[in-house]
């Protein structure tokens, strides 16, 4: 996957209404748990984008053109994304009480979302941003390639494709900030991995958690069904991941001569195997 200059998708980003829900073959994936969980998780995280946007808006509000581009295309997109897989689970399985669930799940979920938690430096929250961003992006790469649902595999698709977008942006104002601030290599791997390590956090968790809670009110923090919902949905990603990918967007901030690139890829994969194997 190429990974050059970032492009500019403002004028030109695909809509909601391209989706064509009418090819959903309901009676076949209404039974799909696994799947139901995945979308609906997903739906969660995305659509609570706006409470770390103005974490990262405040930060950056020196520099116009970051905070610009994260109001105005970045918050805008990982939003969209939020409406879209919401209105896969809506349509597919009507019965589930999104909005109960997801205002549930925000109560919690606005806790984790602390400017406290940002890098000390804009440069080194920049390298987490590309963490982050690489992570969705195999998150959602993964679940296009792991499903057979057309619709779906589209949807997953086109959000792969953003957040890719969006690590180029990151990763370019990353550059800036890198000389600016003479960053060198320990503090950005030091980064690199503490945010590879935080990329199963409680985000999914407490998505996974409200989303049980109201699907099947009975099972409400129910830890051994929570434990193999989550565990059947780790099994789809890590069977379709694409690690390669990921690891280059990962290193990518560490501008490495091809010898220790090479000698360094080894343990950034163990690190990678924890977070997505586990």
């Amino acid at each position: 996957m190429h990974l050059g200059r970032e492009e500019n998708t403002k004028s030109t980003h695909w809509k909601i209404a391209d989706l064509d829900f009418s090819k959903i073959n309901i009676a076949q994936v209404r039974p799909d748990e696994n799947l139901f969980y995945l979308v609906a998780c997903a739906s969660f995280v995305e659509s609570g984008s706006d409470l770390y946007t103005q974490n990262l808006v405040d930060y950056y509000g020196d520099e116009p053109e970051i905070s610009s581009w994260l109001r105005e295309q970045w918050e805008v997109e990982e939003l969209q994304h939020g409406q879209a897989l919401r209105a896969y689970v809506e349509h597919i399985w009507p019965e589930f009480d999104w909005q109960t669930a997801y205002g549930n799940f925000l109560e919690e979920y606005s806790g984790y979302c602390k400017v406290e938690l940002l890098e000390p430096s804009k440069g080194l929250e920049m390298v987490a941003r590309c963490v982050v961003e690489a992570g969705t992006a195999t998150f959602y790469s993964a679940l296009s390639r792991g499903t057979d649902e057309p619709v779906l595999k589209d949807l997953t698709s086109r959000i792969a494709k953003d957040e890719v977008n969006h690590y180029k942006h990151f990763f370019h104002y990353f550059r800036r900030f890198r000389q600016n601030e003479g960053l060198r290599r320990h503090r950005i791997f030091g980064a690199l991995r503490r945010r590879t390590m935080e990329m199963k956090n409680e985000d999914a968790a407490c998505a996974l958690r409200h989303v049980l809670n109201t699907r099947v009110p009975s099972h409400a923090n129910d830890e051994a069904m929570l434990q193999r919902i989550h565990s059947q949905m780790n099994t789809t990603i890590r069977s379709h991941l694409s690690p390669d990918m990921t690891i280059k967007m990962i290193m990518r901030p560490l501008d490495l001569p091809p010898a220790v690139q090479t000698m360094v890829t080894y343990p950034v994969t163990q690190i990678m195997n924890k977070v997505f194997l586990r």
